[in-house]
């Protein structure tokens, strides 16, 4: 029996490196622009098109390459950050592995332009498929630019998994913004097909953070600073009443390194507990510093995972240093007793001299109901029935007198007794619907009573009639006295545009306005008239990306219950005896009355016989 166990090529092993190292075009991003912080770069550019389908590259005027390192660099396992071992536990570089550069021109066609400062020609290299095409000198500025061009070029499979443009675009945002909040003292640039997204000078991380994520952000950030002998803790926490539905803007660096840990985002949350809602997440970007001895990087091929030796003290620090910054700037909620909230501090005292009584004048002999002839007129009286109910004004200073002496309709009868039903008070309609607490709905029914959830009702009510909407693309607007403006971040604008057609269709007026900026001309009429505007526009961004990360719904389900829910009716609203008529009758004409949006029940149901076991009879 012959031998079945064989080394694989170099360019196939590196085609299997690149499914873990490059999952998609923000995948390339990350490594490149780290490579050029590695390099000691101040200056990174960032040109991409098609969402980095067609073209990635990163300028840089870092340290540049000699011809020799130029070539290795393509090398699997080829690095310049560690030497041995032991180093694996002192790493302060981005990058380390040597697996990056080889997995990406397996993959691609890579063009390569370097020089060093001391060199008077630099080097270009073209590589298509971990296949050297051309190396040759080339007159160059110092520092790198590496091109990648047509990702996947050569796997159509793994190609067409891609998403669409926005989709791919928001990734490759997500990995820059990464970066360039861990660098600060960097300058950074990002433009795709053509337009500048970013434009962010050196400078401290408050003013990165306001370049990225916008200028009402100012307001917005609280200072966090912790010094222990363990690790050392520095950023920016949110106020509480900026949090968000989704967890978009939540940051932690490990020694300038961003990490993902569920555990010590637990920790931040659990310094909120009492001054948060459940379903928010407050903004935070925090720096830690730790000896790279007692962490683990090593851990995943995106080095997004890491492993402490004393996780429990850092979770602890963590959450003290939080609390400590929201206790000291009055963000966490206190009690002051010494504090007067009595209307005595409203009011300056007086000497009871200066106190002067206000002069009332009156004609005690002025009748409004008297004509300029002398002669008295009939006054129409309207009652909540909308029925008008003539009576004579004579004597009626009498009035007084029948209210004092408690006298009953009966007695006074407010219509004409000559002519039976003539403007006479229709009697009342007895409506067997109540609300409870102002928030359930009591409806009596044959057997018993059905219970609902009012704001459960109108979501489902409201979702079913946007989906509808969305199908149709015929929802209603109604048109804003102003027009608003609303300014997002760069990844939030690009999920706007991606979606700009349904939310159109759902009612919406609205229209690109410059850079990152949208015109709110309507909202849709299912909407109260009396909303914000740009408040409903980001909470249904907001929404859509909390519903769309579940994995459970598509783009129009996921937009109808973000809208759904943010414009319905909110436990706690008092109903009018129509609204709460309408409400049922709209509720029971839904293809799924009984079920909420969270998939609980939106109505109960009580029998006479459940009652009277409650009182055991």
């Amino acid at each position: 029996m012959h031998d079945i166990i064989q080394l694989l090529p170099d360019s196939v092993a590196n085609q299997i490196a690149a499914g873990e190292v490059v999952q998609r075009p923000a995948s390339a991003v990350k490594e490149l622009i780290e490579n050029a912080i590695d390099a000691g770069s101040d200056k990174i550019q960032l040109l991409v098109k098609d969402a980095g389908k067609s073209l990635i590259q990163v300028i840089d005027n870092g340290c540049g390459m000699s011809l020799t390192d130029a070539r290795m660099c393509f090398e699997r396992h080829a690095t310049s950050k560690i030497r041995k071992a032991e180093d694996l536990f002192a790493i302060r570089t981005m990058g380390f592995r040597g697996e990056a550069m080889a997995s990406i021109a397996a993959i691609a066609q890579v063009e390569l332009r370097t020089r060093r400062y001391e060199d008077e020609l630099g080097t270009c290299i073209s590589i298509e498929g971990s296949e050297v095409i051309s190396q040759e000198p080339v007159s160059c500025a110092p520092g790198t630019s590496i091109s990648i061009k047509n990702l996947f070029y050569n796997i159509p499979a793994r190609r067409n998994f891609l998403k669409g443009n926005s989709v791919e675009m928001r990734h490759i945002i997500d990995e820059f913004q990464r970066v360039a909040l861990a660098h600060p003292n960097v300058f950074f640039s990002l433009h795709h097909d053509g337009n500048e997204v970013f434009h962010l000078p050196p400078g401290s991380l408050k003013q990165r953070l306001i370049h990225l994520f916008g200028n009402n952000y100012n307001q917005r950030l609280v200072p966090v600073e912790e010094d222990t002998s363990i690790i050392q803790v520095r950023g920016y926490i949110g106020k509480p009443e900026f949090a968000k539905k989704t967890r978009g803007e939540q940051f932690f660096f490990i020694n300038n390194r961003f990490i993902k840990d569920p555990y010590l985002n637990h920790a931040v949350l659990t310094a909120y507990e009492d001054i948060l809602p459940d379903d928010s997440y407050p903004l935070y970007v925090l720096f830690i510093e730790i000896d790279p001895a007692k962490i683990d990087i090593n851990v995943h091929p995106t080095k997004t995972e890491i492993k402490y030796q004393d996780e429990k003290s850092i979770y602890a620090i963590i959450r003290s240093a939080v609390k400590r910054s929201l206790g000291k700037y009055n963000i966490a909620p206190s009690l002051d007793f010494n504090q007067e909230t009595g209307f005595n501090n409203m009011i300056s005292p007086k000497a009871h001299e200066d106190i002067v009584p206000p002069q009332v004048s009156f004609n005690p002999d002025f009748n409004p109901f008297k004509t300029e002839a002398g002669t008295e007129r009939e006054i129409p009286f309207l009652r909540s029935g909308g029925h008008q109910v003539q009576q004579v004004s004579k004597n009626w200073g009498s009035l007084y007198e029948i209210a004092s002496s408690g006298a009953t309709q009966e007695q006074y009868p407010l219509h004409d007794e000559k002519e039976p039903g003539k403007n006479a008070l229709p009697k009342p309609i007895e409506k067997n619907i109540f609300q409870l607490h102002n928030r359930f709905l009591i409806s009596q029914i044959k057997s018993g009573f059905m219970l609902i959830d009012q704001q459960a009702a109108h979501e489902r009510i409201l979702y079913e009639r946007f989906l509808h909407q969305l199908e149709s693309k015929q929802g209603a607007s109604q048109q804003s006295l102003f027009p608003q403006t609303v300014t997002l971040s760069a990844s939030d604008y690009e999920l706007v545009k991606d979606l700009l057609a349904d939310i159109r269709a759902l009612g919406f007026m609205i229209r690109e306005f410059g850079k990152n900026t949208l015109v709110v001309e309507g909202i849709p009429a299912d909407i109260s008239s009396n909303v914000n505007e740009v408040e409903i526009l980001e909470h249904l961004i907001e929404g859509f990306k909390n519903n769309h990360a579940l994995l459970k719904f598509n783009k129009r389900d996921s937009l109808a219950r973000s809208l759904a829910r943010n414009s319905a009716i909110k436990a706690g609203t008092c109903l009018e005896q129509e609204e709460m008529n309408n409400l049922i009758d709209e509720l029971f004409a839904c293809s799924m009355p009984n079920v909420s949006l969270s998939g609980k029940p939106v109505v109960l149901t009580y029998t006479i016989e459940e009652l009277l076991l409650k009182f055991d009879k």
